[in-house]
């Protein structure tokens, strides 16, 4: 037994045996790598919303992972030359397994990125991140977790299946092993040999994961770092925030009959509505009436069925031919120039990024600004909405309260002209819906632009402005905040009120 041993250990180290084992992990490599780059292109197809990009897509990878590896490689072997394409074994080999490879890599690719909230790509886009961007910053890094165990486990199966190429006369290990079977019939002692080394390789692909998962996981690469400086402790932030302009009776918002529809269900019907610059108009009415559609096509996050938005005279990812508004191409860049900032109801944070780094990366990433001048300014943020201590915690960490108080202060470090809130505390706790209202309070006395959607009657009575009541997504009334909520002129709007009542001081 240990002479066999011994025997089995001596092939795993012969060079014969070693140069086809670099053979199998170059081809792998080559091979994974085209796979990964089209694979991901694949997988992006697969989630497009052109049909025929899509269709193409699957297609392909229906046929790919449809038909043997082995009969594509000998396709390829056979077809290439004939088309006056000549390439060695090895490069034919490399090109069939990445082709091949790609199709998996795609589905794997998608899954993962499906696995992602969409939120987080509403939250990104409502920043002005282009889709690129998006990807590469907040959808990837943290489909990776998904990611990574399927294709490690890709890249064993194509270490492991790179003795198929054998068909084709490469070199590599499995083809070796044979040749030396051929002339001495030892197959126990060489087969096992191979076996060892490919054990090796394998279990470099494993540890390789391992790493990987390690440095996707925000719980063990996330670091507590110094803060740039001292946040401050009064409540004069907003002085530093909010933009001023021209006087507060001048027109910011224009919405004029206003129509969106999903299938055959139709939302909105014919809104207008006009909010002045520094205004505070509390948006109000029962699920379903299209409050929180009308503060998405004011952002452009979603598209309009009829009607015109135009905020501070523009329209925000529109332009006008011949009468007709037509959507442009690069809707990302007219979300930033816009500088229109939005919270939404569920926080929408980037999980894998700190509370710090949640607010810097729109003003880095979007608008170029320096990073330490955009951590200074996201501290002085954070100290504002009373979360100077929470800056290095990840979204998990947080509260409901304090994560919802961060997505304020994110959306502001966009110095944004105009703040858009979806239901900021339906999704709160009762005792934490003071602390966010105390901010968006301030931001009011402060003179900032808002659109507020919520159901808080003692809030709205308070901070508005203007109260716009909609139902069946229409307006059914609206006026000032003693008369809508007090003394309502509509039966519908009384019924909803005597159902909400008075819920926060």
């Amino acid at each position: 037994m240990r002479e066999a041993l011994q025997e089995t250990l001596s092939y795993a180290v012969a060079p014969f045996l070693l140069e086809g084992a670099l053979t199998a992990i170059e081809i792998a490599l080559l091979a994974m790598l085209g796979g990964l780059v089209f694979g991901l292109l694949l997988a992006m197809a697969r989630v497009s919303r052109a049909a025929p990009l899509r269709w193409v897509a699957w297609f392909y990878i229906w046929f790919m992972r449809g038909t043997p590896v082995l009969l594509q490689l000998v396709l390829l072997y056979d077809a290439l030359p004939s088309l006056g394409i000549k390439f060695d074994s090895f490069t034919t080999a490399v090109i069939g397994f990445a082709l091949n490879q790609a199709a998996y890599s795609a589905e794997i690719i998608r899954g993962g990125i499906l696995s992602v909230n969409r939120n987080q790509s509403l939250a990104a886009a409502a920043l002005g991140m282009k889709p690129f961007l998006t990807l590469r910053r907040i959808i990837l890094p943290q489909a990776m977790r998904a990611i990574l165990p399927g294709m490690s486990n890709e890249a064993i199966s194509l270490i492991k299946g790179t003795s198929v190429a054998s068909v084709i006369f490469v070199n590599e290990l499995t083809f070796r092993a044979q040749q030396i079977v051929g002339q001495n019939f030892k197959f126990f002692t060489v087969f096992a040999a191979a076996g060892i080394l490919y054990l090796i390789m394998t279990s470099a692909v494993a540890a390789l994961q391992s790493y990987l998962e390690r440095r996707f996981n925000p719980e063990t690469r996330h670091k507590e770092t110094p803060l740039p400086a001292a946040p401050t402790s009064d409540r004069s932030w907003t002085a530093r925030i909010v933009q001023t302009g021209a006087g507060p009776d001048a027109a910011f918002v224009q919405c004029k009959g206003v129509h969106k529809r999903y299938g055959g269900r139709e939302i909105l019907r014919g809104v207008d509505l006009t909010v002045a610059r520094g205004e505070v108009v509390v948006v109000m009415g029962p699920s379903g009436s299209g409050k929180s559609t009308l503060l998405r096509l004011i952002n452009h996050l979603e598209a309009l069925d009829g009607g015109e938005i135009t905020v501070d005279g523009k329209y925000v990812g529109y332009e006008k031919r011949d009468g007709v508004l037509r959507p442009q191409s690069d809707v990302w860049r007219a979300r930033a120039e816009a500088r229109i900032g939005m919270v939404f109801q569920s926080f929408n944070l980037f999980d894998h990024f700190s509370a710090l780094d949640n607010i810097t990366e729109a003003p880095v990433q979007v608008y170029g600004e320096a990073p330490d001048a955009a951590r200074a300014l996201a501290v002085s943020l954070l100290g504002g909405v009373g979360l100077a201590h929470h800056a290095n915690h990840l979204p998990h960490r947080l509260s409901g309260g304090q994560q919802q108080r961060v997505a304020i202060a994110r959306a502001l470090a966009v110095s944004p002209r105009l703040m858009l809130f979806d239901e900021p505390t339906s999704a709160l706790d009762p005792e934490l819906v003071g602390e966010v209202l105390a901010v968006i309070r301030e931001l009011a006395e402060a003179g900032m632009t808002m659109i507020v959607v919520t159901h808080e009657v003692r809030f709205a009575r308070q901070v508005a402005d203007r109260v716009i009541f909609m139902d069946e997504g229409r307006v059914i009334e609206e006026g000032p905040p003693e008369q809508v909520l007090d003394n309502p002129t509509q039966d519908r709007t009384r019924r909803f009120l005597n159902l909400v009542g008075p819920r926060q001081d």
